[in-house]
């Protein structure tokens, strides 16, 4: 469900200069084009004849130079921080990074808006935004369930809530990621004119008025409930954006703030399980084991190999083929990939007194019981040489 927190007394009064049907949309160069666009077909169409009041909508860059999107459409705003000033509604759909900090510029223009009594409006990783600015402080909000943990480690005053939908606070209104986004401008036009001009806005868009729920149910349980005691937050949520590029443990260690070798005592087990966004990797759904998707869990590249499992469990690679498990090549069940058997067994061997029947073969880790090829000395399958009554049967291996 959505949360409605504030009370109307504490909504500031509208400055005189500004107007409640001016829509104001705030655009980065790099935000994602869906949500940059929900804005933008809420308030920027005229649908007057199905019903729904008209507002007047200005696109405004929030920074010099061409806007491209993710996709990589280059968008013109046709006005700049200035038009803000008419506003009585900004929103900010999305920022393009959450580990990069806004233009001061924006974020300067953000609080004057707010504070001439502006309603202002975070999509998705807008709330970052909004937060920089302190526009959050000590108030409820959401964001993108992803994103929550790190929003709410860098900015400790706000009352993060990864569980909505979307966050009425009066006059600072959040949603959470992506479609939610759509939730909220419905809500908006629902609190300016109705439920019937939202429920009408809602047919042309083909979406539920309201929906029911949270966004509880999209919540991945590998992700930390609480992460203000979580060191590596940030540098999982900058890898997860980061993925579509080359990047190893010590690129990790390093945005740590740590040693490789440090850093994986501390990767907790919830961050070593494959990431919904490796998982949607043509590479992560074929089951391939790509050398980014090791890095990210902390893998080390060294000792037996083991990959994980849903559920975050792992298994090891199995055994070369043609040796049972335990076998080594060359050797029985107990020897090291040099050839020498260990535990007690080894040093009895060493031990041993050389005119000794089997000294030989004891010496040399070898059971005089596995039949060998003339000449060679080399295992060969088949059944084991009968040994003295009550002696323990080695482990059969096949031996290719």
């Amino acid at each position: 469900m959505s949360q409605d927190s504030a009370a109307p007394e504490a909504v500031r009064k509208l400055s005189g200069r500004r107007r409640r049907e001016v829509v104001a949309v705030l655009l980065f160069s790099g935000g994602p084009i869906f949500e940059s666009s929900i804005p933008l077909s809420v308030f920027g169409i005229d649908r007057q004849d199905a019903g729904v009041p008209r507002y007047r909508l200005l696109v405004c860059a929030g920074e010099e130079g061409p806007l491209r999107t993710t996709g990589g459409l280059e968008l013109t705003a046709p006005y700049g921080l200035e038009a803000i000033g008419r506003a009585g509604t900004v929103v900010v759909p999305a920022w393009r990074s959450i580990t990069s900090p806004p233009p001061p510029e924006a974020l300067e223009a953000l609080r004057r808006a707010h504070e001439e009594g502006a309603r202002i409006v975070g999509l998705c990783t807008g709330a970052f935004v909004l937060a920089a600015a302190g526009l959050l402080d000590s108030r409820p909000a959401t964001t993108h369930w992803m994103y929550a943990p790190t929003l709410a480690k860098r900015y400790p005053s706000v009352h993060v809530d990864p569980r909505e939908l979307f966050v009425d606070d009066g006059d600072v209104l959040t949603s959470a990621g992506t479609a939610a986004g759509i939730d909220l401008c419905l809500h908006i036009v629902r609190s300016d004119h109705g439920a019937d001009a939202a429920g009408a806005l809602a047919r042309r868009l083909v979406v539920p008025p309201r929906r029911s729920g949270g966004q509880e149910r999209y919540l991945d349980r590998s992700l930390p409930e609480e992460i203000g005691s979580d060191p590596l937050a940030e540098v999982v949520a900058w890898a997860l954006e980061h993925l579509h590029e080359q990047f190893d443990v010590e690129t990790l260690a390093a945005r740590a703030y740590m040693s490789r070798r440090n850093l994986r005592p501390q990767v907790p087990l919830t961050h070593r399980k494959r990431s919904p966004a490796v998982a949607d990797h043509p590479a992560g759904a074929a089951g391939a084991a790509a050398a980014r998707d090791l890095r990210l869990l902390g893998r080390r590249g060294r000792g037996a190999l083991r990959l994980p499992l849903p559920g975050g469990a792992a298994r090891a690679l199995p055994p070369p083929a043609g040796f049972l498990p335990g076998c080594v090549p060359g050797g029985l069940p107990g020897q090291t990939p040099g050839g020498r058997a260990g535990g007690v067994r080894g040093r009895a061997a060493r031990h041993a007194r050389p005119d000794a029947p089997g000294a030989h073969e004891k010496a040399s880790g070898r059971d005089s019981r596995v039949p060998r090829f003339p000449g060679t000395g080399q295992a060969r399958p088949g059944r084991l040489r009968p040994g003295p009554p009550g002696a323990p049967r080695p482990a059969e291996c096949a031996i290719g």
